[in-house]
């Protein structure tokens, strides 16, 4: 496993595991490693120092850790990664949990669900799913009211 530093076109840094540097190029150009705050796809690594461990009968003092839970020179502010790291994060992941309570997931299927619901073809409710950034466009082009959410999809996160 290895862990990276990353950096999305707006600016957010966050830190992500992956089984493989290998793995990481593959996940990159797939288009499926995001920025855990916005959903950006436009990531790169950041600097960062490698890990090196020390030999095994080497004993190092133990690391110091703030009253605010943070181990110094890493890169999350606040703490675990389950936390929300702002208040922005907190009112996305509060906006999202609300969408998914009273919505329904359809997936990959969200373009011809949502189309299918405005042109009367289908029932009237609430989905949320995936859709391609073309298939997103011809929706907003055909008039369907369509709004991309922040953030990766559940499916697509650990």
């Amino acid at each position: 496993m290895i862990r990276y530093t990353l950096k999305c076109s707006d600016g957010h840094g966050f830190d992500s595991w992956f089984q493989s540097a290998d793995a990481f190029d593959d996940l990159m150009a797939r288009g499926l490693v995001a920025c855990s705050v916005c959903g950006a796809t436009d990531v790169s690594k950041s600097i960062m120092a490698p890990g090196i461990p020390t030999k095994g009968n080497a004993r190092s003092a133990p690391r110091e850790v703030p009253g605010d839970g943070q181990v110094p020179g890493t890169a999350m502010a606040s703490g675990p990664l389950t936390q929300p790291g702002s208040e922005m994060e907190q009112a996305v992941r509060n906006f999202r949990e609300k969408l998914e309570a009273n919505s329904t997931y359809v997936g990959d299927t969200f373009a011809k669900e949502a189309r299918d619901i405005h042109l009367g073809d289908a029932p009237e409710r609430q989905i949320h799913g995936e859709a391609t950034a073309d298939e997103a466009r011809a929706l907003l082009e055909d008039g369907v009211p369509v709004l991309p959410l922040p953030g990766p999809p559940r499916s697509k996160t650990n």
